[in-house]
């Protein structure tokens, strides 16, 4: 970010004193802005320059209209240059590319299809987005290769399926296969869309697990859905280059990868990822952030006092680390747009707050969703902390239909939640909505302990998930529940006694070697046992989610041992990657 910089918008050329707007780019930031602008000044002249066919889409939506979710591609346009001169008077220009800024002059030369022209600005609005960034593997140019971000991509990929698809209605024996590169948010919606479809679905992704941002113990739930789908994963490697079949074959492609797999594809799609679209602004001589973003103050204002950025190209600051950088997201571009119009027609601003990455995504029949920085993430930048895990139903237990919701949390000592994240069938979003409005408050676990939340057994419950996670935080911070995690098994099991809580037919169904199996209703009565098998060791207590070993725990401490509750329990156990590998083949 650069300090706020004041300046006239006022260009001494302008003969009637009427503000001439430039807008470099529609979609969410560019025509936010344009929008808003023209609601505070009736007079002023707005052009917005739009480099594509379309001005104003709903890319989210990209993904559901390839499953046919969205029937109609026409619903993704939101608006045209026609409408948007009927409704707000803008004077809307598809097709016009912005090649240069001239800072001094206050001009912009843009090339279109009938040449080359100049265009005096008072204040200009920069909302160039972002590009799609494309591995380095050989063969990208190949026409079976596709990524999805615009109207033009999904146009692409429509007419690759519906040929396709004319092949099998022929008579085609082979099935249709598809490979997404990249299991991200937008891969993850793409590789929904294709199942839907009817293909025959690959995953590549670099990292070790689907959906890099999500925790490792919560990722493994995404994985086993997508699975269950019969989408195929191949974790841990990536691309290296896609080979034309001959002419005749079953396939158009194979997807050659770094482990030495080789998949068959008609279809590949690319989805590892954006880079901020600022070679306009850099070649304008306008301040970038570390990571190619463009550095705006909190009014939305470059390093130029006459030039404005917003949306995928600038760069944020990001909450509780302080780390800059862009966000891609549609929800901080929409306000920023109208934080920028206000900046520049002299409006009350409503200063820029840190970025939270608030993002969800349907994965099938599961939902995912985080706020704030990751586990990893809070590591990295030194800041301390403490996790949190909940297994909670998304409604009163005993009405028909409850679903687990899984909640990672993390707290600094001080109490106050710094990220969330959540995955489950139902009740996802309203958790993470309430949590990232808490992360906004910096609302502490005693605030999320308190919290008046709506209650009837449909809906929620009594003590709610966001309630749980608030006592829970309670307990851990305080020091009513000393705690241990997934990841320090190996440790754990060497130096201490795992007491399993559990019944005994949930024992015998799936259970740590060497762990003593004392029901917790049995404790009080065989603490002597326990006391004789710990041998002066601490005891690691574990249940299926934390309850009933939190409730072992308290009274083991009472009774004067050493006690630590597994956070989250068996099931975090099972799906955190390095504990569940040392449960390879222990039932869950």
């Amino acid at each position: 970010m650069i300090p706020s910089t004041p300046g006239s918008t006022t260009h001494p050329s302008d003969p009637d004193g009427a503000r001439r707007i430039v807008v470099v780019g529609g979609v969410a930031g560019g025509m936010s802005a344009a929008a808003r602008a023209r609601r505070l000044d009736e007079h002023a002249s707005i052009v917005v320059l739009e480099q594509s066919d379309h001005v104003s889409f709903a890319g989210c939506g990209l993904p559901y209209q390839v499953s046919g979710e969205i029937a109609h591609r026409d619903t993704l346009l939101l608006h045209s240059p026609g409408s948007l001169r009927a409704s707000l008077d803008l004077d809307v220009r598809t097709r016009h590319r912005v090649t240069a800024i001239d800072r001094t002059a206050r001009t912009v030369i843009v090339a279109a299809e009938d040449g080359t022209s100049e265009l005096a600005y008072d204040a200009l609005l920069l909302a160039p987005g972002a590009t799609t960034v494309l591995p380095p593997v050989a063969g990208l140019d190949h026409p079976a290769v596709h990524t999805l971000r615009t109207i033009a991509d999904l146009d692409a990929l429509a007419a690759r399926l519906a040929g396709l698809e004319a092949e099998v209605a022929a008579g085609r024996t082979a099935p249709v296969r598809a490979v997404v590169v990249g299991a991200g948010f937008i891969g993850l919606e793409a590789v929904e869309a294709l199942v839907t479809r009817g293909l025959s679905v690959d995953v590549v992704e670099r990292a070790d697990q689907v959906l890099p941002p999500l925790e490792p113990d919560l990722a493994p739930l995404l994985a086993d859905e997508l699975r269950d789908h019969g989408v195929g994963l191949h974790l841990g490697t990536s691309a290296t280059a896609v080979v034309p079949r001959p002419a005749g074959a079953d396939h158009a492609v194979a997807l050659e990868l770094a482990d030495g797999t080789v998949l068959d594809a008609d279809v590949v799609l690319v989805s590892v990822g954006v880079r901020p679209a600022s070679d306009l602004a850099a070649a304008a001589g306008l301040a970038l952030g570390e990571r190619g973003a463009i550095r705006v103050d909190a009014d939305q204002r470059t390093s130029d006092p006459h030039v404005w950025a917003v949306g995928d190209a600038v760069e944020v600051v990001h909450a509780v680390t302080g780390a800059t950088g862009p966000v891609p997201l549609a929800g901080p571009a929409n306000r920023q747009g109208r934080r920028a119009a206000d900046s520049m027609l002299g409006h009350r601003t409503t200063p820029q707050a840190p970025v939270l990455g608030t993002a969800i995504v349907r994965v099938f029949g599961l939902t995912a969703a985080v706020t704030g920085p990751s586990h990893a993430t809070l590591t990295s930048a030194g800041v301390a902390h403490e996790q949190v895990r909940v297994h909670a139903a998304h409604h009163a237990g005993w009405f028909p239909g409850a679903e687990p919701v899984h909640v990672t949390a993390s707290f600094a000592p001080d109490g106050r939640l710094l990220g969330a994240q959540a995955v489950g069938r139902a009740g996802v979003d309203k958790r993470i909505d309430v949590l990232a409005t808490a992360l906004r408050a910096g609302l502490t676990a005693d605030d999320l302990a308190e919290l008046e939340l709506a209650y009837a057994p449909p809906f929620g419950a009594a003590k709610d998930v966001v309630n749980m996670l608030g006592f829970v935080a309670q307990n851990v911070l305080d020091g009513t529940m000393p705690q241990w995690h997934a990841a320090d098994l190996d440790e754990v099991v060497a130096t201490s006694l795992v007491l399993d809580v559990r019944s005994r037919d949930e024992h015998a169904a799936g259970h740590l070697d060497g762990a003593l199996n004392v029901p917790h209703t049995e404790l009080r009565e065989r603490l002597d046992e326990v006391r004789a098998a710990a041998a002066g060791r601490p005891v690691a207590v574990h249940c299926a989610s934390g309850v009933r070993s939190y409730l072992a725990t308290r009274v083991l401490l009472a009774a004067g041992l050493d006690a630590r509750n597994l956070s989250g329990g068996w099931l975090t156990l099972t799906t955190t990657p390095h504990a569940a590998r040392t449960l390879e083949g222990v039932p869950a």
